[in-house]
């Protein structure tokens, strides 16, 4: 998921999935992101602006965009794939409420669909059948980022990895410290928000930190 984000599981093992915080200071942010993403590996940013208008949502769009598109990095939008269609994103993350998913398929082309299929192999398989080119599983650990609702085990990864060649994201409460038994169950992206801009020693520690880990992750057998 570098550049243009990939439709099969990336061939050099599991990778960073950044999201945004929930609220962003667009004249600081940008040069906090771009820190960040100068300090390791990061296959995609998702913007995830839950309580923003469009408006608010537009102008984070014109100045993250660019901020991660020239560094590699694919640029998603959570929640609504029309306005990613008409923004030059690289594609969306859809919930299971946001809108019809194979509508979004067909406006967005060859961009990403990615879509959360929270603790069901039923969601996910639909997923993959629909052609989204990543399903989400989680939570896997408790968080404050949302109320989340379902659980999900590593058990989940490790059935859908063994079985399907579409790229699963693991989210939920992922740190540096708690992820290595979902790489070793076959996520091949971690989705962290908290783990990065929440570091106590800033956001590229944070971006450090989640790649250290990942690396030292037992990995599958495939």
């Amino acid at each position: 998921m570098a550049g243009t984000p990939p439709r099969n599981a990336p061939a050099d093992g599991c990778r960073l999935y950044l999201v945004t915080p929930p609220r962003l200071d667009l004249a600081a942010f940008p040069d906090l992101l771009a820190r960040a993403l100068d300090a390791g590996d990061c296959a995609c940013l998702q913007l995830r602006l839950k309580d923003a208008g469009r408006d608010e949502v537009c102008r984070a769009i014109d100045a993250l965009r660019p901020v991660a598109q020239s560094r590699g990095v694919a640029f998603l939008l959570n929640d609504d794939a029309t306005l990613a269609a008409e923004t030059g994103c690289d594609g969306a993350h859809l919930g299971q409420e946001d809108g019809d998913h194979a509508a979004a398929r067909a406006l967005l082309g060859d961009a990403t669909l990615g879509i959360t299929c929270h603790d069901s192999r039923h969601l996910a398989m639909r997923a993959g059948e629909m052609g989204a080119d990543y399903v989400a599983f989680g939570a896997f650990f408790p968080t404050s980022t949302k109320d989340a609702q379902h659980h999900a085990g590593t058990d989940l990864l490790e059935w859908w990895s063994s079985i399907f060649e579409i790229p699963c994201v693991a989210i939920g409460g992922i740190t540096a410290a708690n992820c290595a038994p979902l790489v070793e169950a076959g996520a091949d992206f971690l989705a962290v928000v908290g783990a990065v801009w929440n570091h106590p020693d800033g956001p590229a520690e944070g971006v450090r930190a989640m790649n250290a880990a990942i690396a030292a992750a037992p990995r599958p057998e495939r």
